[in-house]
C-alpha cells in the first residue's frame, strides 16, 4: 500500500490523519485480496492522507440542495465545569436530553458547577443519559475498562460456530453479491455500512420510523445504501428480520452489548455461516462494556481530549467513530476470506475505546488546519431528498475503485427484502 500526501493537514497534535489513511488503506487492501480471490487482479493499492481525513469527517461537509441538513449538536451538548473538573454531557437525541434536565433541571451549568463531575456522570447515565467525565491519559490507563480495553484486540474476528466454506465466485468489485443488514445509528456503525456499500456490497439499512435520528449523519451515512422500516416491538417485523439474516452474509450492529441479544439477534442466535459485527462505545469487556457512550464523550473519558488542567480540547474530526467503521468494515472483509477457506460462523468485534487507544498509541504530531480547497474530494448526485454534496469514497483501488451505486433514499421506503 502507498500512502500520498503529508499528514499534517488537520489540526494536531494527534495523528488523525495518519489514523484516517491506515484504517482507509487496511480495509482498501483487504479488498483487493479478496477481489483477487474472486479472479480480478486489482492493482497497486494507494492512500491520499488529505482525502482520508476528509472522509474522517463526511458530515461536515454534507450538503443538499447546497444547504446544510442540521445542526449537528444540540444546544445542550457540550463541555460542563464540574467542581472538581470537567465533563461532556450528549443530549442530541430527546430522551438524552429529557435525561439531564431530570437530574440537573434547567439551569444545567449552574447546576453541574455545584457538584462532582463523577456524581453528575453517574446521576445522568442512571437517568438514561449519556455523560462523561475528563480524565488524563494516566488515569484512564489506571482505570478498570482502561486496562481491559488495552487488552482486547483491535479487531476481534472470532469464530462462533460451524459451517462449510462459500467461496465467493468470480467478479469485478470485491464485494458483489454480498448482502449486509446494517442494523446501526450515530456513525461507526452506518460508516461500516457504507463503506461495503462502496466495495459493491448489497447494504440494507433497517431501521424504526419511531427511533430518534441525527438526520445530518443519516443523509451522510446512507450511501449506497437501501433503508427500511422494521420495528422490533411487533413480532411480525421481528420474524421479517430473522428471515431477512437467515438469507444475509453480513449482520452489522451498534447497539449496546447485549440489548440486541435481549431481542434474539445476537451471537447465539447467528444462523450458520454469517457473519455478526458488533460496535460498542466502552469496549466488550470490562465494567464498563454495556455503558452508552458516543465519540465526543469517549474523547474525554480516555484521555484525548485532556490538555492539563484546562477545558477539554476535541480532535479535528468525529475520528473514534469513523476509525470504528472502517476497522469494523475490515473485520468483515477478514471473515469473508476465512469463510470462504474455513468455512464457519464469526463474530467481529470492535470499539471505540479502542479505536481510541490505537490513535494515543500513534503519538503526537505539531499539525495545523490545512485551508487548501477539497474540491477534488467531493462530488454532487441527485437523489430522492435534494442534490447531496458529499465526500467521495477514499482508497485507491484501479481494478475496482470504490464507488456508490446510488445516493441516499428516504428513510424507510425501501421494502423490507433482498
Amino acid at each position: 500500500m502507498r500512502l500520498v500526501g503529508d499528514e499534517r493537514v488537520v489540526a494536531g497534535p494527534y495523528r488523525v490523519a495518519h489514523l484516517a489513511a491506515r484504517c482507509v488503506g487496511l480495509v482498501t487492501t483487504l479488498a483487493a485480496d479478496l477481489l483477487r480471490d474472486r479472479g480480478t487482479e486489482p492493482g497497486e493499492v494507494s492512500v491520499d492522507l488529505r482525502h482520508a481525513a476528509e472522509a474522517f469527517r463526511s458530515e461536515r461537509h454534507l450538503l443538499v440542495d447546497g444547504e446544510p441538513v442540521g445542526d449537528l449538536w444540540a444546544p445542550l451538548s457540550g463541555d460542563y465545569r464540574a467542581a472538581d473538573g470537567w465533563l461532556r454531557l450528549h443530549c442530541n437525541y430527546p430522551h438524552h436530553e429529557a435525561a439531564v434536565r431530570s437530574v440537573l433541571g434547567d439551569d444545567v451549568t449552574a447546576a453541574v458547577a455545584a457538584r462532582q463531575a463523577s456524581d453528575v456522570v453517574e446521576a445522568v447515565l442512571a437517568a438514561g443519559g449519556a455523560a462523561a467525565q475528563l480524565r488524563s491519559p494516566a488515569a484512564w490507563a489506571d482505570h478498570p475498562q482502561g486496562r481491559a480495553v488495552a487488552a482486547e484486540p483491535l479487531v476481534a474476528v472470532e469464530r462462533i460456530g460451524d459451517g462449510p466454506p462459500r467461496p465467493l465466485p468470480p467478479a469485478d468489485r470485491p464485494l458483489t453479491g454480498v448482502r449486509v443488514l446494517d442494523l446501526t445509528h450515530v456513525i461507526a456503525g452506518p460508516v461500516c455500512g457504507r463503506t461495503l456499500a462502496a466495495h459493491g456490497a448489497d447494504v440494507l439499512h433497517v431501521g424504526a420510523e419511531h427511533l430518534p435520528v441525527m438526520r445530518p449523519v443519516l443523509v451522510d451515512t446512507g450511501f449506497g445504501k437501501r433503508t427500511t422500516w422494521l420495528d422490533l416491538r411487533s413480532q411480525e417485523n421481528a420474524t421479517r428480520l430473522r428471515e431477512l439474516w437467515s438469507d444475509a452474509d453480513v449482520l452489522v450492529q451498534s447497539y449496546r452489548p447485549d440489548s440486541l441479544s435481549a431481542k434474539g439477534f445476537g451471537p447465539d442466535n447467528a444462523p450458520q455461516g454469517t457473519i455478526l459485527v458488533s460496535l460498542s462505545a466502552y469496549g466488550h469487556t470490562g465494567p464498563w462494556r454495556a455503558r452508552r457512550g458516543f465519540d465526543s464523550l469517549l474523547q474525554l473519558a480516555t484521555g484525548i481530549a485532556h490538555r492539563g488542567d484546562g477545558k477539554p480540547v476535541p480532535l479535528p474530526a468525529q475520528a473514534l467513530d469513523h476509525g470504528t467503521g472502517w476497522l469494523a468494515a475490515s473485520g468483515v472483509l477478514t471473515a469473508l476470506r476465512r469463510r470462504a477457506t474455513e468455512g464457519g460462523t464469526w463474530h467481529v468485534k470492535v470499539s471505540l475505546a479502542r479505536t481510541a487507544h490505537l490513535l494515543d498509541s500513534l503519538g503526537w504530531t505539531d499539525s495545523v488546519e490545512s485551508d487548501s480547497p477539497v474540491d477534488a474530494y467531493l462530488s454532487e448526485v441527485d437523489t430522492p431528498i435534494g442534490r447531496v454534496r458529499h465526500v467521495l469514497p477514499p482508497g485507491t483501488l484501479p481494478a475496482a475503485p470504490p464507488h456508490w451505486d446510488h445516493g441516499p433514499h428516504i428513510p424507510g421506503s425501501d421494502p423490507a427484502t433482498w
